[in-house]
């Protein structure tokens, strides 16, 4: 036992999300439609052949995403991607995979922290506590935590399942991992938090990402939005993958990365990120997936812009590229069939 004093989680009390509201609903998801300003840069074409090739090649393409992109809207766009097998692997941090869980419950995400923290209420939600449920059933099981919520959300047929990343990793058998930082998330200031369950399901994750990671050679890796957790997972994940493919008299070198951003680098940001005394030096993305890791024969790709556009027109130039003929499924804009969330609650505490 500590020697110090701990936190009592019982004397928490958890509020329904119907109190709280949402700022992003499903109803202020992006429709997956050409954008209406497509983002200009003269080397985004280079990446979209770059994916375009590698998924020729039976190459990798991984995502790592924040959480902002699931919180602008941009589910539709990434879903599609994996179910035209352009994408091959999503990872998200612990944010990302509670955004994308409640979409699928209640058809909304994202709260005013200003408002709830005042209220001493800010993250403390009954329905959102279910994914420590969902945590421990997975540790139990062996699974990663980003596969059980996808398996949970497409087994309980969740009303808004058609909008979660996760739910459409499940169901076609393309990896949607979760990378979690302990105490960074709102799940793990809930009363059925569980620390153990929580490292080890995402853990799991961890390790199918470097996994994943191990046949990069030709593929490519994109960082949407990740500032810490995006760069430092691949990195410790392409250490593991090289080590191992150097014992095989392999290597790992020849792929490319991009990164999505706002912050402003220099256009030679290929030649290395400044000395430490400069704030940028410590910008992960930029020496991490930008320069180091692609050092020995990989390229890389720097497109500051927001996610609103940057995104959707990857996704056009994707698609237009590998199907000049394709139709966008307009089921895949209708409105979910989302129960409030009093109703889930109700379903869910009887077993339903």
């Amino acid at each position: 036992m500590s020697q110090y004093p701990l936190f009592d989680r019982r004397q928490l009390k958890l509020r329904c999300l119907a109190e709280r509201g949402h700022d992003m609903i499903f109803e202020r998801l992006l429709p997956l439609e050409r954008p209406q300003s497509l983002f200009e840069h003269p080397e985004f074409d280079n990446l979209v052949e770059a994916i375009v090739a590698g998924r020729r090649a039976d190459r990798p393409v991984v995502v790592m995403i924040g959480g902002h992109p699931i919180k602008l809207g941009l589910s539709r766009f990434l879903i599609d991607l994996i179910e035209r097998q352009l994408v091959t692997h999503v990872a998200t941090n612990g944010a990302g995979i509670i955004h994308d869980f409640e979409l699928a419950v209640a058809g909304g995400t994202s709260e005013s922290v200003a408002k709830w923290i005042q209220a001493g209420q800010f993250g403390l939600w009954q329905e959102t506590s279910r994914l420590n449920d969902i945590i421990m059933e997975a540790a139990e099981r062996n699974e990663g935590l980003g596969e059980a919520v996808g398996r949970v959300i497409e087994e309980e047929q969740f009303p808004c399942r058609n909008i979660s990343i996760a739910a459409a990793g499940h169901r076609l058998g393309i990896p949607v991992t979760s990378h979690v930082s302990i105490g960074s998330d709102i799940t793990h200031a809930m009363p059925n938090c569980d620390g153990a369950a929580l490292g080890k399901a995402s853990y799991t994750d961890f390790l199918i990402f470097a996994r994943a990671i191990q046949n990069l050679e030709g593929g490519v890796f994109l960082n949407i939005g990740s500032a810490v957790t995006g760069p430092e997972v691949y990195l410790k994940a392409l250490s593991m993958a090289r080590n191992v493919a150097r014992q095989e008299g392999k290597q790992i070198r020849h792929f490319t990365t991009a990164v999505f951003d706002l912050v402003d680098l220099p256009d030679n940001f290929r030649d290395g990120p400044p000395g430490k005394d400069h704030p940028l030096y410590y910008f992960q993305p930029w020496k991490t997936i930008l320069c180091r890791t692609i050092a020995d024969g990989g390229k890389s790709y720097y497109f500051k812009g927001n996610h609103v556009q940057t995104i959707p027109t990857l996704w056009h130039k994707l698609v237009t590229r590998t199907d000049p003929d394709y139709a966008i499924d307009q089921d895949r804009n209708a409105t979910c069939g989302s129960r409030d969330d009093s109703q889930f609650r109700a379903s869910h505490e009887s077993g339903g």
